[in-house]
């Protein structure tokens, strides 16, 4: 079955009790045992819960693997994860990842003993050159945010493989419409929900999908154990915006490459990020292991901070705040929003200048939005 088809039919199906065609929200914290250590398939919600199964099962056969959890936020999804971990371990991520991921990486984690290495993760030779004998894990995201750099997955998945590492990729910018990382050898995919998944900006939630009977095991149990899981309503919420996910994030796609063509021939705008440019120097790779190049465009005028400051106090369409993949067009200043807790000298040394821009391009009519970036960038 199409990814089409799949964001419509994956997991659901007519309500055993009724027949209902929408999937029940099952707002319910516990289930009545029918006799003594008999229950129906649940016990406490918590643990699991109808709706949260449906959206699992969803999302795990959206991405091709064994089985889907669904958490409270896109971070929990990410704690979990790394929780796969122990003290004494060693990771190796991407250098410019989101700056919650970097935050968790560097101060929870490695207090707690976990030790990342930050790289690009462009070169086969220098990856294997920074695995240690204790490396357990590759971390990377794929267009990356906010500077949407793009990685080989095959690649690191194959390096990984070689010296029997875990791999666990945030596929949250691509979606499974546009990457399913699993095809290409990784063991986690992680989601923020909250994001194209959902599409709504009306709910916060996390994913993860895993790859073997091992991996389901100790995930479910870390979820179970630490309470990490998603609310029934916050599931359907995401089961609904699943729904439409390929529409959207294609409409998504169509739009940011036409305001990647706009502010690259701007003569305000010094450089464009989007990997569906030519120029762009992961194109090639995007465009072999990519159906679509997203939704998301980053760039920086030539007047540095003054400039973006400026920009960002004019536009009108565009709203400035945190997250992305909504249906309206959001503008965010990586610097000091999402990238704030991230050192100034990590930030510039992965390129997050003071003068970036990130554009989450959303579904109003195009000329609408190029309409707003045009007004916002002329001088005075």
């Amino acid at each position: 079955m199409e990814i089409e088809s799949l964001s419509i039919h994956a997991g659901e199906r007519p309500d055993p009790a009724y027949g209902a065609v929408g999937t029940p929200i099952y707002q319910t914290s516990t289930f009545a045992f029918y006799d003594v250590g008999k229950n129906r398939g649940y016990d406490y919600s918590r643990t699991a819960n109808p709706t949260r199964k449906i959206l699992e099962e969803t999302i795990a056969k959206l991405e091709g693997g064994k089985a889907g959890f669904c958490f409270a936020t896109g971070m929990a999804a990410e704690t979990t994860v790394l929780h796969l971990l122990k003290a004494g371990d060693h990771v190796i991520s991407g250098d410019d990842v989101y700056g919650g991921t970097f935050r968790l990486l560097e101060n929870v984690m490695r207090p707690l003993g976990v030790e990342t290495t930050f790289m690009r993760l462009n070169d086969r030779r220098k990856i294997e050159a920074a695995i240690r004998p204790n490396t357990r894990m590759v971390w990377l995201e794929t267009p990356s945010n906010p500077l949407l750099n793009i990685t080989d997955v095959e690649m690191v998945a194959d390096v990984a493989k070689k010296h029997r590492l875990l791999t666990a990729i945030d596929n949250t910018f691509a979606s499974p419409v546009f990457l399913r990382p699993i095809d290409y050898g990784i063991d986690l995919v992680v989601h923020s929900t909250t994001k194209y998944l959902n599409g709504h900006c009306d709910v916060v939630g996390g994913a993860v999908v895993t790859t073997t009977d091992e991996l389901t095991e100790r995930v479910q149990f870390l979820l179970n154990a630490m309470g990490t899981c998603a609310s029934p309503f916050d599931c359907w919420l995401v089961l609904r915006g699943i729904e439409t996910l390929s529409l959207r994030v294609k409409q998504h796609a169509q739009n940011a490459a036409a305001v990647a063509d706009f502010l690259g021939s701007h003569p305000a705008v010094s450089r464009v990020y989007y990997p569906g440019l030519k120029s762009h120097p992961g194109h090639d790779i995007a465009r072999r292991q990519m159906k679509g190049f997203g939704g998301m465009v980053a760039f920086e005028l030539k007047g540095g901070t003054e400039a973006a400051y400026a920009f960002l106090k004019k536009v009108k369409l565009f709203l400035l705040a945190e997250s992305l993949g909504g249906a309206a067009s959001l503008v965010a200043h990586p610097a000091t929003m999402t990238h704030a807790s991230m050192p100034r000298e990590h930030r510039e040394k992965a390129g997050i200048t003071e003068g970036l821009v990130r554009l989450s391009v959303g579904l109003e009519n195009i000329n609408d939005i190029i309409a707003d970036l045009r007004q916002a960038l002329e001088p005075g």
